[in-house]
């Protein structure tokens, strides 16, 4: 009888047990799906956010507010070829995401009185909703932080997950164009950071191998300044000639 008791002692501890950790799991669970990020129409048309989503860098439950998906569809309908080309490639990002595994994409149809530009609507809804914006907006970025609302902006992540470049680093870059400065030429890394090169200007159109110096950062992320290793090479050969020169000039003087 004892042990009868005990057995279903055990077993009331481990049903508590049981539905305490399930309630645990689903309290995460539910928390999870509550993080929202509203996306506007810069970022549907950038469509960097596919692959953010895919790979699980965004909240998984995407909103949508069904005014900017009038406004892609009037900038579709548009007389201006690039903004209807733009326009619709958005409004297959929306498709793309409505299909995606990993994300929750909701349409919201929450009306703003008293509210007529897309920029005041949307700032409106992430603060009734309370959750962030996701957009390369420069504007908008600014207008939401000075309102309160956290802004989600892929270009400044980007800035953040480029590479580290120290001085003294040589990197091979292709002169795109003129630099500010006389002689100067410019080029782009792989990941979009600038490269000013001193004495670059006539190797324009052509790739080289250049040895940062400096780097320099601005509001509008990095900027890199090197030299062109060739040049580089010859003013040492110059300078070690010219000591090799003093050296033998001074060995006969001391001979004589």
């Amino acid at each position: 009888m004892i042990d009868a008791l005990q057995f279903l002692a055990s077993l009331t501890i481990l049903a508590l047990l049981w539905s305490q950790n399930s309630g645990s799991v689903s309290f995460r669970t539910s928390k999870k799906k509550d993080r929202k990020v509203i996306l506007d129409t810069c970022a549907l048309i950038d469509g960097r956010i596919v692959e953010l989503a895919k790979t699980g860098f965004v909240p998984g439950e995407l909103v949508i507010p069904e005014f900017i998906v009038h406004e892609l569809q009037l900038l579709a309908d548009g007389s201006d070829a690039h903004k209807r080309t733009r326009a619709r490639f958005g409004l297959d990002i929306v498709q793309e995401l409505q299909q995606d595994n990993n994300s929750m994409v909701v349409i919201d149809r929450t009306k703003l009185p008293g509210k007529h530009a897309v920029d005041d609507k949307l700032v409106a809804l992430a603060k009734k909703l309370h959750v962030p914006l996701y957009t390369t907006d420069y504007n908008l970025n600014k207008v939401a932080e000075i309102e309160g609302v956290k802004v989600l902006n892929v270009n400044e992540l980007a800035q953040q997950l480029r590479p580290t470049v120290l001085p003294g680093e040589v990197r091979t870059v292709k002169i795109v164009q003129k630099g500010n400065n006389p002689g100067q030429g410019a080029g782009y890394l792989e990941d979009g950071t600038l490269l000013v090169v001193e004495n670059g200007a006539q190797y324009v159109g052509k790739t080289v191998k250049v040895e940062i110096t400096k780097t320099h950062q601005t509001a509008s992320g990095k900027m890199l300044f090197g030299e062109l290793v060739a040049t580089k090479r010859r003013a040492q050969t110059t300078v070690s000639h010219s000591a090799a020169r003093q050296v033998r000039s001074l060995a006969s003087r001391l001979k004589r």
